[in-house]
């Protein structure tokens, strides 16, 4: 949401990217959570484009409350797509402005390709996705997953509070479609995917 807004502000809106056939899917976010935010707590969100990593364009995040302490750091991979074709278009395609780098260091990891394993798994159930998870696109909306996630994660872990959370989207999740669920907890860490008809749509890492 923040990253739309940045882009409303400097005339680039949804409307006209679509209208130049440049538009950006997010792919990965990491999340580092130094002291989470809390009902009516107030938050200055500042974010910053910080150029390519390869096939993904980049921006940042932080999340700071009214005395200037840091509560959430963010990183967040996109790709560029043509909305009518769909086809994945690499960085030096978008031709609508030069994308700027992040002027200082953010304390969050890299975001990175999560993968489970292939034995030891839990079946999570399904989830079938309904019209209140719906996006502007008609998508599975890219915030309610971590909604999902918690639903599905151990009673124990439901109770605390992340170190870090990494998500990758894969495959765009519609309505009616069912989502079959399966979780992985190692340590102090959990794994959980989410399969659609056409393979992975999703898959996550929760850090405690």
């Amino acid at each position: 949401a923040m990253a739309g807004y940045d882009y409303d502000a400097r005339g680039l809106t949804h409307e006209k990217l679509w209208a130049m056939r440049e538009v950006f899917l997010l792919s990965r976010i990491a999340l580092k959570i130094q002291d989470c935010p809390r009902v009516r707590d107030v938050l200055d969100v500042t974010t910053w484009e910080d150029g390519t990593k390869g096939a993904h364009m980049q921006r940042f995040y932080e999340m700071r409350d009214q005395t200037g302490k840091l509560r959430v750091s963010a990183k967040s991979d996109w790709i560029l797509v043509d909305p009518l074709t769909r086809r994945i278009m690499r960085p030096s395609s978008f031709t609508t402005k030069p994308l700027s780098v992040c002027p200082k260091a953010i304390d969050c990891p890299e975001p990175r390709k999560i993968v489970l394993p292939k034995e030891g798994l839990e079946d999570l159930g399904i989830r079938q996705v309904v019209w209140s998870d719906l996006d502007g696109n008609g998508h599975l909306y890219s915030g309610n997953y971590g909604d999902i996630i918690w639903d599905h994660l151990p009673a124990d872990f439901q109770e605390r509070t992340p170190r870090e959370f990494y998500i990758n989207y894969s495959k765009e999740a519609t309505l009616g479609e069912s989502l079959r669920l399966e979780g992985f907890r190692e340590g102090e860490t959990y794994r959980m995917e989410g399969l659609g008809p056409e393979g992975t749509c999703f898959t996550a890492l929760c850090v405690f």
